[in-house]
């Protein structure tokens, strides 16, 4: 019988306290919730007791040093990532990281590359793609049904103006990096090949992040995906993957429990509750992508197939792109 695979949390923000919603909807002999570490000493020991977690810590690097976490989780800021990921892989720490997975293409290049190096599990956190409705819309293009994929049409926003993650530099902000990785993987996910050209235009705010942004991804034979962000109104939020005999509709497409299948019927899966409530919608979804790290660590491998390195390092190079294309620069670039 395995041991429970024992958890670090990074960060006691609103996406930790959720993921550790998550992880009560799954069975305590399998995953453990062990220590949390946050900045300031009060909501580290707050969020410990919240989630009834036996220790805190007012430092990364406490937590990176406790000999009874095997994974950590990385709920912190954008431009935190790449330094936290680093130190937590130093102390030899399994990691599952929110996405994006950093700010760049070269950060998460050196940083997959350290991973491997140190032998060790590392998964940008795309959750929506471990959601059953994901998996079943993946054997529904691999068996054919769609035929060919031909477009993708996408889009996600909402009025997050006044967000300070999304809307300062300082702290990565921009819709390309926190809404723009969902529609690029749910285009990667229907196209399996990277893009042959990317064009995009976009409206940046008085920080130069953008918070308006269109953009086409466009693959072999002119097939296209057209992505829309935005953080300055609510868009319609769904993916339709559309084939030469047929489309298939993600309802709410970053954490989907229903979908519009290729015969125009709805198809649900429900969501577990947790012991608490979440901060966002369906979080309890999150307990998908933790089951299949434990699954992945279990198998001795050093990454997953639904949300692979290279798959990272591709969302990275997309992401760059767009943002050079619309002006958006961080200093980290």
């Amino acid at each position: 019988m395995p041991s429970p695979l024992r958890w670090g949390i990074v960060s006691a923000g609103k996406i930790s306290h959720d993921f550790c919603v998550a992880l009560s909807t799954l069975p305590s002999d399998e995953h453990q919730m062990v220590a949390v570490a946050a900045r300031d000493k009060q909501r580290a020991e707050e969020f410990a007791k919240k989630h009834e977690m036996p220790k805190h810590f007012a430092s990364y690097e406490e937590l990176a040093k406790c000999s009874d976490v095997d994974i950590v989780y990385v709920g912190a800021l954008n431009p935190q990532h790449f330094d936290i990921c680093m130190l937590m892989l130093e102390n030899g720490k399994h990691i599952l990281c929110e996405k994006p997975l950093c700010l760049n293409h070269k950060q998460a290049k050196k940083l997959i590359q350290y991973a491997e190096i140190k032998k060790l599990f590392l998964m940008e956190a795309v959750w929506s793609r471990f959601f059953p409705a994901y998996q079943y819309v993946k054997k529904q293009i691999a068996s054919g049904v769609l035929g060919e994929i031909q477009e993708v049409e996408v889009s996600f926003g909402f009025q997050l103006e006044d967000v300070d993650r999304l809307k300062k530099k300082d702290m990565g902000g921009g819709t390309v990096l926190d809404l723009g990785i969902y529609t690029i993987q749910v285009s990667q996910w229907a196209f399996q090949e990277p893009p042959q050209q990317i064009v995009a235009k976009g409206e940046l705010n008085s920080e130069g992040v953008d918070v308006d942004v269109e953009a086409e991804l466009i693959y072999s034979g002119k097939r296209k995906s057209k992505m829309h962000t935005s953080a300055k109104k609510q868009l319609d939020n769904k993916a339709v993957i559309k084939g030469s005999k047929g489309q298939i509709t993600l309802l709410q497409f970053w954490c989907p429990t229903k979908i519009i299948d290729i015969d125009g019927q709805e198809k649900e899966w429900v969501l577990p509750k947790g012991k608490l409530n979440t901060v966002y919608q369906n979080s309890e979804g999150l307990r998908y992508e933790a089951e299949a790290a434990r699954q992945s660590i279990l198998e001795g491998k050093l990454q997953n197939e639904n949300v692979s390195h290279n798959d990272s390092l591709l969302f990275a190079q997309i992401e760059d792109e767009i943002r050079k294309q619309i002006g958006v620069v961080f200093p980290e670039d």
